[in-house]
């Protein structure tokens, strides 16, 4: 039998991923059998979920994924932007060497997926350690704010950020501009350039300020 725990660790990369669509219906009786677990074991982590913004419930019609909404959308790119920025200065003036290191060795990891990402047709088995290697740059250039509210908050907004782009970002039609942008939010911070820093994340993240960007686009036809 899985532990809450670690049902719950995998529902959220699952919920973010692109398992569940948009809008789908997430039955506690297949979960149970899933994970070999009671069902009232799945309910709390639905329910857990539901309070990271992850899921919704309503009475009658049980737990669901969120729909795409481009409002929301615009709301999370506000917020990422602000908390970023916020929590990058802090830690430009906190972390020290340790945290530039941090910063270095994330950047390492995401730019040399984004590279592959770049160089091949079909970048399928690339995206789960993409989803992982970009969360990690991004968690990381805040981790040393001092702040554990501020931290929380990101990774409650960053989440649902990620949740509601999980369909359309797997096209990659943006990596070529990922690849310049988190180099630059890289250099800037570590140059300690607070006010660069900030409009390097507002730059990487303006273009989810139009709502646009969660839209699905139909499958491409070579015939």
């Amino acid at each position: 039998m899985r532990h809450d725990s670690d049902i719950y660790i995998e529902l959220e990369k699952r919920l973010t991923t692109n398992d569940f669509l948009h809008g789908a219906k997430l039955s506690a009786k297949i979960l149970r059998e899933e994970f070999s677990c009671s069902a009232s074991s799945v309910r709390e982590v639905l329910f857990r979920l539901s309070t990271k913004g992850l899921v919704n419930f309503q009475e009658q019609r049980g737990f669901r994924v969120p729909e795409r909404s481009s409002q929301k959308l615009i709301e999370l790119a506000h917020i990422r932007i602000l908390l970023e920025g916020e929590g990058a200065v802090l830690s430009i003036r906190q972390g020290g060497v340790a945290w530039e290191a941090q910063l270095a060795a994330a950047h390492h990891k995401l730019s040399h997926i984004e590279k592959r990402i770049h160089a091949v047709d079909d970048p399928t088995e690339l995206i789960d350690i993409w989803f992982s290697c970009e969360g990690e740059f991004h968690q990381t250039l805040i981790s040393a704010c001092g702040s554990d509210t501020l931290k929380q908050l990101h990774g409650l907004v960053y989440a649902q950020f990620r949740q509601q782009l999980m369909e359309a970002d797997r096209h990659f039609d943006f990596i070529s501009n990922n690849i310049k942008q988190h180099a630059e939010i890289l250099n800037a911070a570590l140059a300690a350039d607070e006010e660069l820093t900030r409009q390097r994340i507002h730059d990487h993240l303006k273009r989810h300020l139009t709502g646009k960007t969660n839209a699905v686009r139909p499958p491409h036809n070579n015939n």
